[in-house]
């Protein structure tokens, strides 16, 4: 095994996806990850704080996405339409990982542990956005309620895009929510 391994955090990722399935959750440990992964228990520590945090590794490359596009904007464009192109560009980020996600949901809704840790962290997304806009000039509380919109339309839109029919990719999904979250608010008619 050696000490600092490309590719080590994917490697105790797909690790512990694998044991997760074949052995469940509970029975997976961290040295079970580690040594499946070819690596040492010290190197899960590294990356992981524990085999929770394995689940949502994925949080901090949404979170960079997120804030990559709405740094890249510029500073006129409407709040709401910032939060929406930033949104479309972290909903890219599960592109092509549904099986994926789909696998990773039906342990998380199986375990409060899990299900508390993903409040948590769509809460740190959530916070993350809105000090981004923030950062962008829009005031408080305008920030916060545009941050919680945009977060908001993202899970709904997660959690219809595990079981699309249509198997529209996220962003489209994402687009379409954001398209209905204006009609809702212009006052349109449902449909």
């Amino acid at each position: 095994m050696s000490r600092w391994s490309p590719g080590a955090r994917g490697r105790l990722e797909q690790a512990a996806y694998e044991l997760f399935l074949d052995r469940g959750y509970e029975q997976t440990t961290v040295v079970d990850i580690a040594k499946r992964a070819g690596l040492t228990e010290r190197t899960f520590f590294r990356h992981y704080a524990d085999k929770r945090e394995v689940f949502f590794g994925g949080a901090a490359a949404l979170q960079d996405e997120l804030l990559r596009a709405l740094d890249a904007l510029p500073p006129a464009l409407p709040t709401i339409e910032a939060v929406r192109i930033a949104v479309e560009a972290a909903s890219s980020v599960l592109h092509g990982r549904r099986a994926l996600a789909r696998e990773r949901q039906r342990i998380v809704a199986a375990h409060a542990d899990l299900q508390e840790r993903a409040l948590i962290k769509r809460a740190t997304l959530t916070a993350a956005l809105a000090q981004g806009l923030q950062q962008q000039g829009v005031p408080e509380p305008a920030a916060s309620l545009a941050a919680d919109i945009g977060m908001a339309v993202f899970h709904i839109g997660f959690a219809q895009w595990l079981d699309d029919p249509a198997d529209r990719e996220l962003v489209e999904i994402v687009h379409d929510g954001f398209d209905q979250l204006k009609a809702v608010a212009s006052g349109a008619p449902d449909g």
